[in-house]
C-alpha cells in the first residue's frame, strides 16, 4: 500500500513539474526581448518595421540619426502632441533628428482607423511629415518586437517598463542606444525633451 502511494505521488509530481515548467517558460518568453542567432538580443536597429505606405524596412535605415520613437493615437487626449512632435522634428531635422510615429490601438480603442485613415488624419490636422509606420500593438501578448525591445529590462535596463499610455517617447542615439524616456504627459517641446535631443545630437 505504501509502495503504491509512493509510486502515485511520483507519478503526480512527474505530471505537475513539467506543467509548471511549461507555464514558467511561457511567462518568461512573453517578457523576453526579441532574440537573434544563438538567443542573443538583436540590436534595436535590426528590428523589422513597416511604414504606413506598407514598405518593409528596419530601424537600421535611420542609423546615424537621433530618433524619438513615439506610440501615437488619433483619439487620445494627448493627440494634440502631434503638433509639437512636428515642430520638434522641423527644429532639429537638419542636424540629423527624426521623429518616428507608431500608431497603436492598445488604450481605450483610441486608434481604430486604418493605415490610410491615420495618414490622412495626421496630414490634414497636424501637417505631419515625419515618418509614420503601420499600426502595431505596443503591449500585451501581440506586442510588436520593437516595443518588446524598448520595454524589456534585459535590452533597456535604464528605461524599460510597460507602456503606460499613448505618446510614450523613447530617445535613441545615433548608434541605436536608448538614451532617455519621457511619459505621455511630457510634451515634445518640454525643455527636458529639447535638452535631451540637443545633447544626443552633440554626440558623434
Amino acid at each position: 500500500m505504501i509502495l503504491a502511494l509512493g509510486l502515485m505521488g511520483l507519478t503526480i509530481a512527474g505530471l505537475i513539474a513539467p506543467a509548471v515548467g511549461l507555464f514558467a517558460a511561457a511567462a518568461a518568453g512573453h517578457d523576453a526581448p526579441p532574440a537573434g542567432e544563438g538567443g542573443r538580443p538583436v540590436s534595436l536597429l535590426d528590428i523589422p518595421v513597416r511604414t504606413l505606405a506598407t514598405e518593409d524596412t528596419t530601424l537600421g535605415a535611420y542609423r546615424g540619426l537621433v530618433l524619438l520613437i513615439v506610440n501615437v493615437a488619433s483619439r487620445c487626449g494627448f493627440t494634440p502632441q502631434y503638433e509639437e512632435l512636428q515642430a520638434l522634428y522641423e527644429r532639429f531635422a537638419d542636424r540629423g533628428f527624426l521623429v518616428l510615429g507608431f500608431p497603436a490601438n492598445n488604450f481605450m480603442n483610441q486608434e481604430p482607423g486604418t493605415n490610410e485613415a491615420i495618414i490622412e488624419f495626421c496630414r490634414v490636422n497636424y501637417g505631419v511629415t515625419f515618418p509614420m509606420f503601420e499600426k502595431i500593438s505596443v503591449a500585451g501578448r501581440d506586442q510588436h518586437p520593437l516595443y518588446a525591445y524598448l520595454t524589456s529590462k534585459a535590452t533597456n535596463p535604464d528605461h524599460g517598463g510597460k507602456i503606460t499610455w499613448n505618446f510614450n517617447k523613447f530617445l535613441v542615439g545615433r548608434d541605436g542606444r536608448i538614451l532617455n524616456r519621457f511619459g505621455s504627459r511630457t510634451k515634445p517641446l518640454d525643455p527636458k525633451v529639447v535638452s535631451a535631443v540637443e545633447k544626443a545630437l552633440a554626440q558623434p
